[in-house]
């Protein structure tokens, strides 16, 4: 399934930010930064990135609900997508 651009900008958005914050701790390791920082900023990228991969997901199930409506949705594929990110 193809989503909207419109529909995936936000998605897009948060996971820029989750990219340049990544980039932020990368250089926080190579400058020596204490690893309870580095990792605590870490954790923030990684909920980030499930947040965005979690958006992602419902802004699909509500392009297939909208297209298919309720009956023609894949259910076993929708699911397969969501636990992928668990």
């Amino acid at each position: 399934m193809k989503l909207d651009q419109d529909e995936v900008k936000p998605v897009i958005t948060r996971m820029k930010r989750a990219h340049g914050h990544l980039a932020t701790v990368i250089r926080m390791l190579e400058e020596g930064a204490e690893c309870e920082d580095a990792l605590t900023q870490l954790a923030a990228v990684n909920k980030a990135l499930s947040r965005s991969g979690f958006a992602l997901v419902a802004t699909g199930m509500q392009a297939c609900m909208r297209e298919e409506g309720p009956d023609g949705v894949d259910t076993a594929r929708m699911e397969k997508l969501f636990l992928a990110l668990a």
